[in-house]
């Protein structure tokens, strides 16, 4: 066990560094100079976009072994300047929550249990749902013969975790098949 050196007092030290006011060197232990930052670390830097809300806040994702380590501001971005929201700068939780699902959950009407499905039944089901629902509820004239040309059986909530080009392409779609009840959680 080492003893503690008289040399190591604060006030030493900060004589001793030439940092009299103890902003410094001398108030920096061991420890921390050996702690290294993520970002140093990162084999490479990609430039992305925040995924949470239609602002588009740059970010800078740092990648360490094909895996996400540190999100931060870009500061090259004209729309955030290198800020983040708490969201925003929590992202990283997104991709590395130890609790993400990483396949797709079906369960069945009245069902108890879910069941994993591959992803290419799961995108049928839903397809496959989706031109019922339409091809039951669709409206082509009113009652005094106007044309309505729309599906009230279908509609669209957009989330806050995608981007500005997944929502307008979704509510493209939506619109295309004659959905009219479209929604963002956004604005909810």
């Amino acid at each position: 066990m080492s003893r503690f050196s008289f040399l190591e007092w604060p006030v030493v030290r900060q004589l001793r560094s030439g940092d009299p006011l103890g902003r410094g060197e001398a108030v920096t232990s061991q420890k921390t100079r050996d702690i290294t930052a993520r970002t140093s670390t990162a084999d490479r830097v990609v430039q992305s976009v925040c995924p949470y809300c239609a602002v588009g806040c740059g970010q800078r994702v740092f990648v360490k072994d094909e895996k996400v380590v540190q999100i931060e501001g870009d500061y090259d971005s004209p729309i955030s300047r290198g800020r983040l929201c708490p969201k925003g700068s929590a992202s990283e939780q997104l991709v590395n929550a130890p609790s993400r699902q990483m396949s797709v959950l079906y369960r069945a009407p009245y069902a108890k249990d879910w069941q994993h499905l591959d992803l290419e039944t799961a995108t049928d089901m839903v397809a496959d749902r989706f031109i019922e629902a339409r091809r039951n509820t669709w409206e082509d004239t009113d009652e005094q013969g106007r044309a309505l040309r729309r599906t009230m059986g279908i509609a669209g909530l957009g989330g806050a975790t995608l981007d500005n080009e997944e929502n307008y392409l979704i509510k493209k779609l939506f619109t295309a098949a004659g959905a009219v009840q479209l929604e963002n959680q956004a604005r909810i």
